[in-house]
């Protein structure tokens, strides 16, 4: 079996697996989008991904994201949106709005600070040569440039755990709407929603419950900003109950690419 054909096999059982739990909760599979977590996989994965109708992918590290996504044929990045969904140093801010679509992972002021200045230094310099943003306009994606709109897509990331659980990235739920509105409020950055990942040592239910809790945090958000519409939680191992709770964004990488292979 060529690496095409392994990839092609499990991201048709992950789209199956998509759409049984779309059904079994009522929704439409269409409103469900598949980011494919590449990190530690090279470029060339990312190609035959493109080639099998994936429209988006997910990078964690900034240093391999850049040189991977820098290595694209042009035709490749053109049919691609990237996530960037790691946890994010404001000295890495600038680096990361060069090549990210959207940034998963705000998670306190000072990074929308930081990201803001960017986005504004790049769109001076003439949005690094067109570098895109994809937003929406009568359900219709079209692509437009930094230096045209002068405004990067972010989602704010929430950290679920309670007490020891807490920790795997995000801001507190209590300190959400301050952070929503700084977001909102940053000339450069656009708010589309928010994200999560569960907390670790869970068990279905508490995971179901913690999806549940995100929905009702992504509810009081969109209440006070309409833009912010994406819900992006589960993986590999809860994509379906993140769909039961309403998920538009899917963050899976293992059962589509395999273990990650040793990137020391």
């Amino acid at each position: 079996m060529t690496r095409r054909e392994e990839i092609a096999a499990n991201l048709t059982a992950v789209r199956e697996r998509i759409d049984q739990a779309c059904a079994a909760a009522g929704r439409s599979a269409e409103e469900v989008t598949l980011i494919v977590i590449t990190k530690f996989h090279p470029a060339t994965d990312i190609g035959h991904l493109v080639d099998l109708g994936v429209t988006d992918i997910g990078e964690n590290r900034d240093q391999e994201a850049g040189t991977k996504i820098a290595e694209l044929d042009p035709e490749v990045r053109a049919a691609l949106t990237v996530h960037f969904v790691g946890q994010l140093q404001t000295n890495k801010a600038k680096s990361v709005v060069s090549y990210a679509d959207c940034i998963q992972s705000v998670d306190r002021r000072k990074l929308v600070g930081a990201l803001d200045r960017a986005v504004a230094s790049l769109a001076e310099q003439g949005g690094a040569g067109g570098v895109r943003n994809l937003y929406e306009n009568a359900g219709e994606a079209y692509e437009t440039s930094i230096k045209n709109v002068g405004a990067k897509n972010v989602v704010v990331q929430v950290d679920l755990g309670e007490g020891e659980a807490a920790g795997r990235g995000g801001t507190l739920p209590a300190d959400l709407p301050a952070l929503a509105d700084a977001v909102a409020a940053a000339e450069h950055l656009r708010l589309k929603g928010l994200m999560a990942v569960a907390p670790l040592g869970l068990d279905e239910a508490g995971t179901a419950a913690a999806f549940a809790r995100l929905a009702d945090l992504a509810q009081e958000v969109q209440a006070a900003h309409p833009d912010a519409t994406i819900l992006s939680a589960g993986m590999s191992g809860d994509l379906e109950l993140a769909v039961a709770a309403g998920a538009t964004h899917l963050r899976v990488g293992t059962a589509i690419l395999g273990s990650r292979p040793d990137h020391r």
